[in-house]
């Protein structure tokens, strides 16, 4: 795929205002909070950054994908969660405060994680390709469209309260629209692909979806942790940030592979449905509580 003047200037603005819009919804009160439930905090990054890459890697294995779909794969897995896992946490009763934190600490974490992650993938699945890996250079980029618009949705929320709330619902409206403009974009910039494997794939995006969703779910109930909690992390970890994969595999700058795009597409619209199952059987017979205050 060529440099395309569009998406050089729509993705990085797209994903810019998106994360900004994250950064709107966090304090410092935030990741203060992670010396508070610091058990918690450990449990969820451990199933993110450890756990969830290897699932996936044995998905991908497994369904012998092709390498382009492998690595699209392994950068959905290296994503981090998003807001919309909050606003999921909420209606099944799971611990928002802890949402709120493991989102803040987890968009951090990216910039670090993913493009690991996505060097092992592509040293892996395309060694001796055409394809450069997220040298030192493009991580940094990765560092300026992730975290940077963040940290100015933080300060304008720090310095100027009431216009952050005011501005999180409109920006919310443009994120959603953004995100569906992404989709189409990935899916339509390589249509082929999408056509031949789309059956495989969803297949392998759902598995993951719920492997995603188990895992955030049962290994923080394994170790002891209360319920909500439980469901917090199993909604952090199950709605990862598609948009950010997309974003990342279709972005000239970055690694500029349509093909890498279309799990990441794929997943962003399964998991809508199946988190929404999840949170209803797992809401089931629990009485209802308050969540924590942020």
């Amino acid at each position: 795929m060529t440099a395309q003047p569009l998406l050089t200037i729509f993705l990085p603005l797209a994903l810019g205002i998106i994360m900004l819009g994250l950064g709107l919804s966090l304090t410092l009160a935030d990741f203060r909070r992670v010396a508070q439930q610091p058990r918690a905090v450990l449990i969820a990054l451990s199933c993110q950054t450890l756990l969830l890459p290897l699932v996936c890697f044995a998905l991908v294995k497994g369904f012998a994908l092709a390498p382009a779909l492998a690595v699209g794969m392994l950068l959905l897995a290296a994503s981090p969660g998003g807001t919309t896992a909050n606003l999921y946490s909420h209606l099944a009763g799971g611990d928002v405060a802890l949402n709120v934190t493991l989102t803040a600490v987890n968009s951090l974490l990216a910039v670090l994680t993913l493009p690991l992650i996505v060097n092992l993938a592509l040293a892996h699945f395309m060694g001796g390709g055409d394809t450069l890996p997220l040298q030192f250079g493009k991580v940094m980029q990765v560092f300026a469209i992730v975290l940077v618009p963040v940290l100015i949705g933080m300060a304008i929320r720090a310095h100027f309260p009431v216009f952050a709330q005011r501005m999180q619902k409109p920006v919310k409206i443009a994120s959603a629209l953004f995100l569906l403009i992404i989709i189409v974009a990935a899916m339509v910039t390589d249509w082929d692909t999408l056509v031949e494997y789309a059956p495989v794939l969803g297949l392998v995006a759902l598995l993951f979806n719920l492997a995603s969703l188990a895992v955030g779910y049962f290994v923080p109930l394994w170790s002891g942790l209360p319920k909500r909690q439980a469901i917090a992390i199993g909604m952090e970890i199950g709605i990862h940030n598609g948009t950010l994969a997309i974003a990342v595999a279709l972005s000239p700058l970055l690694l500029d592979n349509a093909t890498m795009s279309i799990p990441a597409a794929i997943y962003s619209i399964v998991m809508f449905f199946t988190a929404a199952a999840f949170g209803w059987m797992v809401s089931r017979g629990s009485p209802e509580r308050s969540d924590a205050s942020r």
